[in-house]
């Protein structure tokens, strides 16, 4: 398992004492115990690479068809107040028209 990088200073030297991780550098000491919180939090990103939150609007970049209906949202459709969720599909939203349905990030790009 490699070390992460010091938080403060980015230093990649950085070593384990006790329970604390601890940068030669900078002498910043932090617990390992933030490492997991750090990488238990999921960061989405839309297919531009953007950052996506609770709240955003986003824009279809490609036709969906719909499960179980003829029906399809077409490109350039506007979805606003999206909630990011956990799962195979990400976006969690409601369309004008459609209802309330799950969207995948790989599909939207943020308005």
């Amino acid at each position: 398992m490699s070390l992460p990088n010091c938080p403060k200073c980015q230093s990649e030297f950085t070593y384990e004492d006790g329970e604390n991780f601890v940068c030669p550098e900078c002498a910043h000491e932090w617990p390992q115990q933030a490492l997991t919180e750090i990488e238990t939090a999921k960061v989405f990103k839309d297919a531009s690479g953007n950052i996506l939150q609770d709240g955003d609007t986003v824009t279809l970049i490609k036709d969906l068809k719909l499960k179980g209906s003829s029906g399809v949202i077409k490109v350039g459709t506007k979805v606003k107040n999206i909630r990011l969720i956990d799962g195979d599909h990400d976006i969690d939203c409601k369309i004008d028209g459609f209802g309330a349905m799950q969207l995948k990030t790989e599909f939207v790009r943020k308005a």
